[in-house]
């Protein structure tokens, strides 16, 4: 089972659509308008991002009573640093992750590459200020690495895991 869509706050939509669409590739297919149960009305802009089972979604607010000044990045609304909440797309293949770490670097876009061991991600920011990520699975999980996570849910101290084995900060071209 995997999620249908995640729905997400927007101040600029105009800007969200860009990235989005323009510079992540998912496509606009869907909006829903409407009253809010609060007062006011909203636009839901849904992005198919791989089928019609998979979405990221914005919601455009117009009128609805405290949203004056709302915070649309995770992890700041949250009171946390900005790598804590992030969104992650997976990648089929590391062609796909090299294709798209590309196409961020070439809309102007400071792209962060992390190979952490199991998995090898690009990171990036999305206009509302979110680290937004392509991540591929390169490693597979043991009964051992099962057994660590068990250990370390109660752990007061828990031993680090292995660093990264590369980081990389790519700027882009006209930078």
């Amino acid at each position: 089972m995997g999620y249908h869509h995640l729905a997400l706050a927007a101040r600029d939509m105009k800007a969200i659509h860009e990235f989005y669409e323009g510079v992540m590739g998912f496509e606009l297919v869907k909006v829903e308008i409407g009253p809010s149960p609060e007062g006011g009305w909203a636009k839901h802009f849904f992005y198919r991002m791989e089928d019609d089972s998979k979405f990221i979604a914005f919601w455009e607010m117009h009128d609805m009573p405290g949203t004056e000044n709302f915070e649309t990045n995770l992890s700041k609304a949250a009171g946390v640093p900005d790598h804590i909440n992030h969104i992650s797309f997976d990648v089929k293949d590391r062609a796909d992750l090299e294709r798209r770490r590309q196409r961020w670097l070439d809309a102007g876009l400071d792209v962060l590459e992390i190979d952490h061991n199991w998995c090898h991600s690009v990171y990036t920011k999305d206009p509302n200020g979110n680290f937004v990520e392509f991540c591929l699975t390169t490693g597979s999980f043991s009964d051992a690495d099962r057994e660590e996570a068990l250990r370390a849910l109660t752990a007061e101290k828990p031993a680090f895991s292995k660093p990264p084995t590369n980081i990389q900060f790519h700027k882009p071209a006209a930078a």
